[in-house]
């Protein structure tokens, strides 16, 4: 049985859930930004964070395990991107320390579920 007959909706999957949670951390951590930052690492961060749990969505859409594992590996990127975002932004003056260590967490714990989840489709 393939990973899309186990689960009903995407919804269902903790992977998603921890990933929403990491967009609206996003967005409330972003929200204090600079006006001058309203289309830059603003923008970005918020992106990135949403992509995560838009391509976990999409991939369980798919038809396939192989296109999941795509998805998956799309959102990793997308996961990977915000977190060197989230490195840039307390440099500049942009997060603060706990705001920034906040979000790291809760990256490192999407991708161990994303990683997990990688490690069972498709084999």
């Amino acid at each position: 049985m393939d990973f899309l007959a186990r689960t009903r909706h995407f919804r269902d999957l903790l992977v998603w859930q921890k990933a929403m949670e990491l967009a609206r951390e996003a967005y409330v951590q972003t929200e204090e930004f600079p006006k001058s930052e309203t289309f830059g690492l603003r923008m970005q961060i918020r992106r990135s964070a949403v992509s995560v749990a838009s391509y976990i969505a999409e991939g369980h859409g798919r038809l396939t395990d192989a296109e999941l594992r795509k998805s998956l590996g799309a959102a990793r990127g997308s996961l990977y991107e915000l977190e060197t975002q989230v490195d840039l932004a307390p440099g500049l003056g942009f997060l603060s320390g706990d705001a920034s260590q906040r979000m790291h967490e809760l990256a490192t714990q999407a991708a161990k579920l994303i990683n997990g989840l990688l490690g069972v489709v498709g084999q």
